[in-house]
C-alpha cells in the first residue's frame, strides 16, 4: 500500500513535474482531409462516409488543400518554420475504429517545426503576470479515428463519420513544469485556433483534445524521468487535475521504492485519478513508412506568401490596438481579446460611437451576461451593433440615465425591431430636461432643508448629493441628474 502524498507536503516538495503536451485540433474543413465526405459533427453515424473512409479496395487518398493552409495557419502564429516538402507516412496501429487499420500522419516530415506560445502566469500575489514560453517541438497534420461506442453488453458500435477528420497535432518540448502553466498553455492554444478560425475549439464535442506527458524527477536535476502519457483529456480544468493526479501518484510511486512503468493512462473525472490502460508503445512499435499513394507535398513560395497575406490579427495584436487607439485599460483589452467575435462586435459599435470606454463597459457587463460559448461563437449577441450605440448615445446626451438604460436594454433584447429612443420614449423613461419644471422640485427640496442649506453654505459640501437624491425622489427618477445638480450648484450659489 502507497502512503498518499500531499500537495505542498515537505514530500512533494522534493520533486517536479516535467510535462508536454499533445494537443490534437480538428480543422474546420468542409470535407474531410484525404476524402471528399463532409466534414460535420453531430450528424446521424456512419452518414458521412464513403468508399474511400471504408478504405475499399482499389481506392486512393487525395490530400485537402485548405486542411493544409490551416496547419500552416497556426504554425506562422505560433512562429514556427514551415517544411517545404512534406511526405506522409503510414502510421501501422490497431486503430478498430479507421477501417484502413493504419492513420495517415506525418513522420519524418511535420508541416510546422518549432515556435512557442506565449502563456502569462500567476505571481506569488496570485496576479497573472509573468510571462513564459511554451516551446513547440512540431505540428503534424493526421486524419482522425472514428469512434467506439461501448453498449453495457459485450458489443461495441462504430460510427466512421469522424474518420478522415482532418486534425493537426500540436508536439510542446518537454518544458511545461505545472498545471496551472498547462492550463495556460492549452487557453491560449483554443484562443489562437478560434482566432485563426481553423477550428472552433469546443472541447465537449472532442475538437480540442489533449494529452499529458508527465515524468517527474529530484528538484535540480536535469535528466528525465520514465514518461507517463495520460489520454484523451477533454476539458482544460481536466487536464489541469490529470496532471496533479498524475504527478501525486508517481511522487508516492518513487518514495515507495515502486519503478514508474512507461505506460498510457486514462483520467476518470469522478474520482479524480489515473488508470492503466496499456503499456506505452515505443517509435518504432508504430513502423512508420512513407505511404505509396500520396505524392509528396510541396509548399511553394508563392502559396506560403498567399496564406501569409490572409492572416488575420492575432490576440497579441488586438490587445495593443484595443489599448492604444480605443484607449482601453489593459484589463478591458485583456477581457475583450479573449474572443474575435467580442473584438468585431466591439469595433462595429465603435464605428457609430466615440464613447469606446462606455461600449467596454456593456461588452463585458450586461452584453457578455446575455452570451454563451455557444452564441458568441455563432455571434448572437443580444443587440445589434448600432442599437448598442445608439442606446449610448442616448446616455451620453442626457435622454435617458444609465438606470434607465439598463431597461431599454432588456426591452431591446424582447423587441428587437425597435430603437432605443422608441422604446424610452414608448416606457415614459426619457429624462426630464425641462428646466423649470426641475427648478421648482430643486426649490421645494432646499425649502425642505433649510437646516442643510445652511451646513452646506457653512462648507459641508458633501450634502450636494442628499438635494440631488430628493429631487430624483421627486421626480420619479426621471429627472436628468447632471441637470439638478447643476441647478442645485446654481441655487445654493446665490
Amino acid at each position: 500500500m502507497v502512503a498518499a502524498v500531499a500537495p505542498g507536503s515537505e514530500v512533494s516538495t522534493k520533486y517536479e513535474a516535467v510535462i508536454g503536451l499533445e494537443v490534437h485540433c480538428q480543422l474546420l474543413t468542409e470535407s474531410k482531409i484525404f476524402a471528399a465526405d463532409a466534414n460535420v459533427f453531430g450528424s446521424e453515424p456512419n452518414t458521412n462516409v464513403s468508399v474511400i473512409t471504408l478504405a475499399h479496395p482499389g481506392t486512393l487518398p487525395k490530400l485537402n488543400r485548405k486542411a493544409v493552409e490551416y496547419a500552416i495557419r497556426m504554425g506562422l502564429a505560433c512562429g514556427c518554420d514551415i517544411t517545404r516538402f512534406n511526405v506522409f507516412a503510414r502510421k501501422n496501429y490497431f486503430y478498430p475504429d479507421l477501417p484502413k487499420g493504419y492513420q495517415l500522419s506525418q513522420d519524418k516530415t511535420p508541416i510546422c517545426v518549432g515556435g512557442r506560445i506565449r502563456v502569462k502566469l500567476k505571481d506569488e500575489n496570485g496576479k497573472p503576470t509573468v510571462d513564459h514560453d511554451v516551446l513547440i517541438h512540431h505540428i503534424h497534420l493526421e486524419e482522425d479515428a472514428g469512434k467506439s461506442i461501448h453498449d453495457e453488453g459485450t458489443s461495441t458500435n462504430l460510427d466512421y463519420n469522424r474518420a478522415g477528420t482532418p486534425l493537426i497535432e500540436m508536439v510542446t518540448e518537454p518544458c511545461i513544469q505545472s498545471a496551472e502553466e498547462a492550463g495556460q498553455y492549452l487557453t491560449e492554444v483554443r484562443k489562437l485556433v478560434r482566432y485563426l478560425g481553423i477550428c472552433d475549439g469546443n472541447m465537449e464535442e472532442g475538437s480540442l483534445r489533449c494529452d499529458v506527458n508527465l515524468s517527474i524527477r529530484p528538484k535540480g536535476a536535469t535528466h528525465l524521468g520514465t514518461k507517463v502519457e495520460v489520454k484523451n483529456l477533454n476539458s482544460i480544468r481536466n487536464v489541469q487535475r490529470a496532471v496533479e493526479a498524475e504527478f501525486r501518484r508517481q511522487v508516492e510511486a518513487t518514495e515507495a521504492g515502486e519503478p514508474i512503468r512507461q505506460q498510457t493512462r486514462t483520467f476518470d473525472a469522478n474520482t479524480g485519478l489515473t488508470h492503466a490502460m496499456r503499456e506505452k508503445e515505443t517509435m518504432n512499435d508504430y513502423r512508420y513508412f512513407p505511404d505509396p499513394d500520396l505524392a509528396p507535398l510541396v509548399v511553394s513560395d508563392e502559396w506560403l506568401s498567399a496564406i501569409e497575406a490572409s492572416m488575420p490579427a492575432l490576440p497579441a495584436a488586438v490587445f495593443q490596438k484595443l489599448t492604444t487607439h480605443y484607449g482601453l485599460p489593459e484589463y478591458d483589452a485583456t477581457q475583450l481579446s479573449d474572443a474575435r467575435e467580442l473584438v468585431d462586435y466591439f469595433e462595429a459599435v465603435c464605428a457609430q460611437t466615440s464613447n469606446y470606454k462606455a461600449v467596454s463597459n456593456w461588452l463585458m457587463g450586461p452584453v457578455r451576461a446575455q452570451l454563451s460559448d455557444r452564441t458568441l461563437r455563432e455571434r448572437q449577441f443580444p443587440v445589434s451593433a448600432g442599437q448598442l450605440a445608439s442606446l449610448i448615445t442616448l446616455i451620453d446626451d442626457g435622454t435617458v440615465s444609465q438606470t434607465a438604460a439598463q431597461t431599454i436594454f432588456g426591452l431591446l433584447i424582447e423587441n428587437p425591431e425597435k430603437t432605443p429612443a422608441e422604446l424610452a420614449k414608448a416606457h415614459g423613461l426619457e429624462q426630464n430636461r425641462n428646466t423649470d419644471a426641475l427648478q421648482t422640485l430643486v426649490s421645494e427640496v432646499l425649502a425642505a432643508w433649510p437646516d442643510k442649506v445652511a451646513q452646506y453654505q457653512k462648507g459641508k459640501k458633501n450634502l450636494l448629493g442628499l438635494f440631488v437624491g430628493e429631487v430624483m425622489k421627486k421626480s420619479k427618477g426621471s429627472a436628468d441628474p447632471k441637470l439638478v445638480n447643476q441647478l442645485i450648484v446654481n441655487e445654493l450659489s446665490k
